[in-house]
């Protein structure tokens, strides 16, 4: 019978040491900064460890102080951390800006067609009409989390039409694997590529729709996120290489393994809760203290990537340097393996 295999005190460590070095980066109020912080948050919200509240709430406080700027579809990923916020203090001003992006989200953001959410990494428009995969987790995620606090069906809906349609669009049925982005004003896939961490953006964000939405079994998109969900992780468990890795094209060889495209995919495997799972989980765990440095670094996570014209665009994309995505991915993953016994499956429904 197949288990977790590894040590809790060591990935508490771990932990310790991402968040640490962590909040050393400079990071502003972007979508970066919102998925390293989002990571903070759940290891705050396992672990417990107060240390790890203060420094957010200092930081942000400190953010708010400064001036915070306009709203677009990655700005609003820092919506995570202050959600975890306002539940931990009870301070109104972090829920204040927890509104106002839904404010901009609901009636403001950019939308096409079904009233889908439009890819933006500013105030312009930044890229008419496409939708990328990584808007699930800065706005389809956060909607969903907002409006299941606020018991609010209708910012419910919306979220689950962005999971709906981005499955639609993104989603290869042939393969079950995600390309990058859409065009519907061509009506195609751009390039074409299955990236690496629009896949994990995909699976992580769908896998955590059953953990926080009570009765997702009545809502009848849901059960179209459990279908998209399966079908990938089918196929994604088949790429992954000898190290326990994915690569930043998927199904290319010839492309480099990448760690935060590979946080994201273990991490959904954990919340799927699918036993046969285990062993490709336990693949990954093996070796990954090495793609952590000694003073919490997430090694070989590629930079920012667009979507990008040709298969040398990804493969080229510098690993360098840390990232705030890589750091926030990767604890993310480490927060779900020490919550491991506390998760329900979806059921397979």
């Amino acid at each position: 019978m197949y288990n977790l295999e590894f040590d809790k005190q060591e990935i508490e460590e771990i932990v310790d040491r991402i968040v640490t070095r962590t909040m050393k980066m400079d990071l502003t109020w972007d979508w970066s900064c919102g998925v390293a912080y989002y990571g903070i948050s759940k290891a705050y919200e396992v672990t417990k460890n107060e240390k790890y509240l203060n420094l957010l709430k200092e930081r942000i406080d400190e953010y708010i102080e400064l001036g915070l700027p306009e709203w677009s579809v990655n700005t609003c990923a820092m919506g995570h951390c202050l959600i975890t916020l306002y539940e931990a203090t009870g301070d109104e001003k972090y829920w204040d800006i927890v509104m106002s992006k839904i404010d901009f989200i609901r009636h403001k953001a950019l939308r096409f067609g079904d009233s889908v959410l439009q890819h933006t990494v500013s105030a312009n428009d930044d890229f008419p009409q496409q939708a990328w995969a990584d808007t699930l987790f800065m706005a389809a995620y956060f909607l969903l989390r907002v409006g299941v606090k606020l018991k609010d069906e209708e910012i419910i809906g919306d979220a689950l039409n962005q999971y709906y349609w981005h499955i639609k669009y993104l989603q290869n049925p042939k393969t079950g694997l995600w390309y990058h982005g859409y065009n519907n004003i061509t009506g195609d896939n751009l390039s074409g590529f299955y990236w690496g961490r629009a896949n994990a953006w995909a699976a992580y964000t769908m896998s955590r729709v059953g953990k926080i939405l009570p009765q997702c079994y009545l809502y009848p998109k849901f059960m179209d996120i459990v279908g998209s969900l399966s079908e990938q992780l089918a196929v994604l468990k088949t790429l992954q290489t000898e190290n326990g890795l994915w690569r930043t094209i998927l199904d290319d060889e010839e492309s480099y393994e990448e760690i935060s495209a590979s946080c994201g995919i273990a991490a959904a495997m954990l919340n799927k809760g699918n036993p046969l799972h285990l062993k490709y989980i336990n693949k990954f765990i093996k070796d990954i203290n090495k793609y952590v440095s000694e003073d919490g670094r997430v090694l070989d996570v590629s930079g920012g990537t667009a979507v990008m014209r040709d298969r040398d665009g990804y493969r080229n994309i510098s690993k360098d340097w840390i990232q705030g995505w890589g750091q926030g991915l990767a604890l993310a993953f480490f927060a779900g393996l020490l919550d491991y016994e506390n998760m329900r499956s979806d059921s397979a429904l």
